[in-house]
């Protein structure tokens, strides 16, 4: 009965090209925004609880208690970590005056590609 009411015509399963790319386009937007609202939630729930928890306690319990399901919560708990990290980073490398990134040799490898460069 229900589809002589509502035929199929009106409302297609299955949506056209352009559509379907707009709404993956959202998609993703509602989805990085909701990923940055986590991190900034658990960024404050960590400086709150600093002092009670050590940072990776006060991150597992966010997602604990967030109920933040998987992969979502292995998400936010990475770019959490990132974000801490950035913080940590640059005072190690002003401490030890080292970089802390290989250097990147690209006139060695382009030089290898044209064969100017032997190896042993």
């Amino acid at each position: 009965m229900l589809e002589r009411l509502l035929p199929e015509s009106l409302f297609p399963r299955k949506l056209p090209p352009a559509a379907e790319r707009r709404m993956r386009l959202a998609q993703a937007r509602a989805e990085e925004a909701l990923v940055r609202t986590h991190v900034e939630n658990a960024l404050t729930f960590v400086d709150a609880l600093a002092e009670e928890l050590a940072f990776d306690r006060a991150i597992d319990t966010y997602i604990r208690e967030m109920a933040v399901a998987e992969p979502l919560a292995s998400v936010v708990v990475t770019r959490v970590l990132v974000v801490l990290g950035r913080d940590l980073l640059p005072a190690r490398r002003e401490e030890t005056g080292d970089e802390l990134r290989p250097r990147l040799r690209l006139t060695e490898a382009s030089d290898a590609k044209r064969g100017t460069i032997r190896r042993a």
